[in-house]
């Protein structure tokens, strides 16, 4: 593989994602989505997508993109109540979801990233997250039409955990602050959340990277994702980088002058 992995567009960085595929994705909220990449997949036309990311967007932005052109028909996610369309696909049997607690969910992508096929966790034991019986799918008339399966619950020193699968997808996509040619990719603050593990998951690992540096330029200390996990990175132009949306803004009142 040449050591140069900047690509020339994000379309070209997702040519090869076909439909059927399956795909981590960075972010929490829309802090630290990979946007571009998101917009490349769906200009593709790639369909049937198997996705899976702490929640999927809002309406009309990030991975709600994909969502409201049913090109999504798998979720495996732990947030999802900012997204009505979301909902609407879950309920009317459109989607198929597999709800994971965030912690589960976090741990599950980095098993799968350090080749670790699966782990106990106390995490859901006593619940339907280990007992099975959590819709996955609906059917149209509000039934259940699959269930999530029960897992395997062990003791170990007096104490239950259940049997959590690690996750490897076909591709990932995430976004950096700042990234090399050798694909070395630095976090912002929050935006790092489910970035690096995601990279980690995806056997072809695309990032979307808001200023390129050149290798050596990066204090190895600083890297958060190394090299070795990506595979392609695309570098976005100052206005993509700057193009961020607020999944909620909230003001305060200001005081009245007798305050």
């Amino acid at each position: 593989m040449a050591l140069d992995k900047v690509v020339g567009s994000a379309a070209q960085a997702v040519a090869d994602i076909g439909d059927g595929a399956s795909i981590a994705v960075g972010g929490f909220g829309l802090c630290g989505i990979p946007s571009e990449l998101i917009r490349a997949l769906y200009e593709r036309g790639s369909t049937g997508l198997s996705v899976v990311s702490n929640n999927c967007g809002i309406d009309q932005w990030g991975l709600g993109v994909l969502l409201s052109a049913h090109r999504i028909a798998r979720t495996i996610s732990s947030y999802v109540g900012e997204n009505k369309e979301f909902e609407r696909q879950f309920l009317s049997g459109e989607l198929e979801v597999e709800l994971v607690p965030q912690g589960s969910l976090a741990e599950r992508l980095r098993a799968g990233g350090a080749g670790i096929p699966a782990f106990f966790t106390p995490a859901g034991v006593g619940t339907q997250v280990a007992d099975g019986g959590m819709p996955w799918r609906y059917a149209p008339d509000g039934s259940i039409a699959l269930a999530s399966p029960a897992k395997q619950v062990q003791e170990f020193d007096g104490r239950e955990y259940v049997l959590e699968r690690g996750i490897v997808t076909d591709f990932a996509l995430v976004r950096a602050t700042v990234g090399d040619r050798h694909g070395n990719l630095v976090f912002d603050k929050s935006t790092r959340n489910f970035n690096p593990l995601a990279a980690a998951a995806g056997r072809i690992t695309i990032a979307e990277v808001e200023r390129l540096v050149e290798p050596g330029e990066i204090d190895p200390d600083k890297v958060h994702t190394p090299g070795v996990f990506v595979q392609r990175v695309v570098v976005l132009t100052p206005e993509q980088a700057a193009d961020k949306r607020i999944e909620r803004r909230t003001v305060s009142t200001p005081p009245s002058n007798g305050a």
